[in-house]
């Protein structure tokens, strides 16, 4: 009998242990096989500028427009509305100073969250400088937000109101279908990352009031570098100017040669998530909830975030006394005996700093037990059989750490 484990394949009856376990999906997944072959021939045979009109060109041009419509499958979208990017960084770019830049007639005010990610915070800063004013706003310790909080937030001169689906560190879910109509009340725009929860939760962006959405392939097992942003065109279109001029692509909005095997594997990403989502739900949070349970045994640990509205993939998870980063190193260190276990303590993004998760302190967390913390991100790849080896390791390391830390 063959037996897939992580990143390999063995034959017999007992599945072996693998050499490294990766808990940390949310940052980045791995490819899947099925995408990387739907790639291959963009990569290697027809590697033409689908922008040509040769034979070729329009092979390529074909399977962007196949690529587009799988994208807009997922989301509920029609094809025109589907813009693609390099990533969700840039279409977040996009998306706010696009905003920012064609509505400033009506007003200089945005309001988004103290818990969303760099690319938002920081490019809501950026505007700052330039004269727009932003109000972020406070969540509760579950890393929820109230949303009288949010409707006093919005006024007669806010442009835009943003709002992170999901939280990449915590995985709580926002309520985004009534933050979308307290945001429509007032006659702004209503924009959401949606990079979290794309292709692993249902996303209907007519069901929930989105007229701007951002997302990324290789959060849901598509390639790195590239992206799409969702914009309106139907009820309420939305209009913002590009950021990037050149050839006219992407409706004149993303100038330059597409990545034709990129997009090509985002649209399968795509298609594989809508055919897997359900089964792959299932499977996860089984999986998440047996390590949770485990894990919580260990004494002086907690879960961060809602337990009811979160991700189903995702534990951050904190251990009193603990540095999160010797925490992460003891996981990875390599023994005769155990697997590596790679893990986080926080967004990819803002990893190499020091600064503790601003997230975990927007709940309400001091810094001493931020810095306690890590995030286990499960994927679809991963197999039972490894979670006694992630929790026997866990349980050692913290261990170990406490009785040097008290020692």
């Amino acid at each position: 009998m063959e037996i897939q484990t992580n990143y390999l394949t063995v034959s017999g009856t007992e599945p072996a242990i693998p050499e490294i376990i990766y808990l940390d999906n949310n940052a980045t997944t791995p490819l899947d096989p099925r995408v990387l072959k739907a790639m291959m021939p963009y990569l290697t045979e027809n590697y033409a500028n689908a922008a040509s009109t040769h034979r070729f060109g329009v092979s390529a041009h074909e399977a962007v427009k196949q690529a587009r419509q799988q994208v807009a499958d997922l989301i509920g979208a029609d094809t025109h509305e589907i813009i693609f990017t390099s990533g969700a960084t840039e279409a977040i770019n996009l998306a706010i100073k696009g905003v920012a830049e064609s509505h400033s007639q009506k007003g200089k005010h945005i309001v988004t969250v103290s818990t969303e990610h760099s690319a938002i915070l920081d490019t809501c800063r950026y505007l700052e400088t330039k004269g727009y004013e932003v109000t972020y706003l406070p969540v509760q310790s579950d890393g929820l937000l109230d949303l009288e909080v949010v409707k006093s937030a919005i006024r007669p001169d806010t442009i835009l109101v943003s709002v992170m689906h999901v939280n990449n560190e915590t995985g709580v879910i926002q309520d985004i279908q009534a933050i979308s109509k307290l945001t429509h009340a007032q006659g702004a725009i209503f924009m959401t990352d949606a990079t979290q929860s794309v292709g692993k939760i249902p996303v209907n962006v007519d069901d929930l009031g989105i007229d701007l959405m951002t997302f990324s392939g290789h959060k849901i097992y598509g390639p790195k570098g590239i992206g799409a942003l969702y914009i309106r065109q139907r009820q309420n279109r939305i209009k913002i100017p590009a950021l990037i001029h050149g050839g006219g692509h992407e409706r004149g909005l993303r100038s330059g040669t597409l990545n034709v095997p990129g997009i090509v594997g985002l649209g399968k990403a795509c298609e594989l998530a809508g055919n897997e989502m359900v089964e792959n739900a299932k499977r996860i949070r089984e999986m998440r909830d047996f390590l949770e349970n485990e894990l919580l045994k260990i004494e002086g640990t907690w879960i961060n975030g809602n337990r009811e509205k979160r991700l189903y993939n995702v534990t951050n998870i904190g251990f009193e006394g603990v540095d999160s980063e010797a925490l992460i190193m003891g996981l990875s260190n390599p023994e005769s005996d155990s697997p590596m276990i790679v893990v986080s303590n926080g967004s990819a993004c803002t990893a190499s700093r020091i600064d503790p998760s601003h997230v975990l302190i927007a709940m309400g967390l001091n810094e001493v037990r931020a810095f306690n913390c890590i995030r286990l991100s499960l994927c679809a790849f991963k197999e039972s059989f490894c979670l006694s080896e992630i929790v026997s390791k866990i349980s050692n390391v913290t261990t170990e750490l406490k009785r040097f830390n008290y020692s």
